[in-house]
């Protein structure tokens, strides 16, 4: 037994409010990161994944699992970040076919004079697309995500 019509316009239409969100976000965030760091959305993805790590490493493969893109758009990325001496990429000691991917001191600092201006512009990005009714559920969704992070 299939769906009501009316339930596969409800989901169509939540993805496509969800999806304008993520957008209208994504600009804000690639312009104020451009600007002011030189560095694109995904490349301070990159560097947030590794920087979160213990090591600072990760394979390649979980490092596109990661930020959500496919193995070669990941590979071009990291030659990019790699070209700008803010990753480096070394053999797995115990696993010679897998390849880490670990960001530098430089990568780090960078990543910390970015972070603000990250926080600041999502936040602010977040405060302005609750000013729409048909964005405000979503992000008052996302609030009520981070809470249980917060009282940790």
């Amino acid at each position: 037994m299939g769906y009501s019509d009316d339930a596969a316009e409800a989901r169509a239409q939540g993805w496509r409010t969800l999806a304008a969100l993520h957008a209208r976000i994504e600009d804000e965030l690639e312009r104020a990161l451009q600007k002011q760091h030189g560095l694109s959305v995904s490349e301070y993805s990159v560097l947030d994944a590794l920087a979160r790590q213990d090591e600072h490493h990760l394979r390649m493969n979980q490092l596109s699992n990661a930020v959500v893109l496919s193995q070669s758009a990941t590979t071009r990325l990291v030659n990019r970040l790699e070209d700008r001496h803010l990753l480096e990429r070394y053999l797995c000691p115990t696993d010679r076919r897998g390849i880490y991917t670990e960001v530098t001191e430089a990568g780090r600092a960078l990543l910390a004079e970015a972070e603000p201006t990250h926080d600041e512009v999502l936040t602010a990005a977040l405060q302005k697309a609750a000013e729409f009714p048909e964005l405000a559920p979503l992000v008052d969704a996302l609030a009520q995500l981070a809470l249980p992070a917060a009282k940790v």
